[in-house]
């Protein structure tokens, strides 16, 4: 209790993830399975807002440390661990995303009409992959969240959708795995380099600030590296000329699609 009242970021995390053996059981033991597993997946949604505020509540503000972290080794000839965190600006970013998820689910309650279970469960999914984007501060685990986020928002779009959804899905779907391609090569990149400069392996944020990279205009190591992420945040944000996804996504996914898209995903 006493780790819960003062804000586990883990559990922060995962526990949308509760919500979906909950909301499996409840379609079967009711006979309106629907509107059992909309409660069950509504009540998830608020406890994980109301485990997410001791993070706000025992922040630090006059701290430039990342706070609340937790960090187990995980692959350690690579470097990778399960490493997460929280800054000023995550933090917001986490707390507007478990605000956002139970109006979001109270806004599609009626809109709704077919799969609703799949739906609600592809929501908690979207959740955990969103927060998980947020405080990762291992790269891989950063970029397996990046990508989990496409694959619920992809269906979410595709299968509850309007007219012209799976269009809509696909675009979304090619521009964003364009991005995270680039973005792969740049963390490779910076893997590599970071075995060449400190002759050991890691994926660890805080380790690639300490990078010494050449910059010698933009088709420099530095520069390509730059160019290739700031491709992939560009298309996710999105920014012109990158931006033709997102008017077909907005306008064809469900309310609650555009909900995520406009109030939480856009900020990645």
């Amino acid at each position: 209790m006493e780790s819960l009242l003062g804000g586990n970021l883990s559990l922060v995390i995962f526990f949308p993830l509760i919500g979906i053996p909950i909301i499996v059981f409840l379609s079967y033991l009711y006979e309106n399975s629907d509107e059992a597993a909309k409660i069950g997946a509504l009540v998830v949604t608020l406890i994980e807002f109301l485990i997410s505020l001791p993070l706000f509540i025992n922040f630090e503000a006059g701290s430039a440390a990342m706070q609340f972290v937790q960090q187990v080794p995980w692959i350690e000839s690579l470097g990778i661990g399960y490493f997460v965190g929280l800054d000023g600006i995550s933090l917001f970013l986490v707390l507007l995303t478990t605000f956002i998820m139970p109006i979001t689910l109270l806004g599609s309650w009626h809109s709704i009409h077919k799969g609703m279970r799949e739906f609600l469960i592809m929501m908690l999914i979207l959740e955990t992959a969103l927060i998980g984007t947020f405080v990762a501060l291992d790269m891989i685990l950063f970029f397996i969240f990046w990508e989990a986020v496409l694959i619920p928002m992809y269906f979410i779009i595709g299968i509850w959708g309007t007219e012209r959804r799976i269009y809509a899905a696909i675009k979304f779907f090619i521009y964003t795995a364009f991005g995270s391609a680039l973005m792969l090569i740049a963390i490779l990149y910076l893997f590599f380099l970071h075995i060449d400069q400190f002759g050991f392996a890691s994926m660890n944020v805080l380790d690639f600030y300490k990078l010494s990279i050449p910059f010698d205009g933009i088709l420099s190591p530095q520069g390509l590296a730059f160019l290739a992420f700031f491709l992939a945040f560009a298309i996710k944000v999105p920014m012109f000329p990158l931006h033709t996804w997102l008017p077909d996504a907005h306008v064809e996914a469900p309310t609650a699609g555009s909900v995520i898209l406009a109030g939480v995903l856009l900020k990645m």
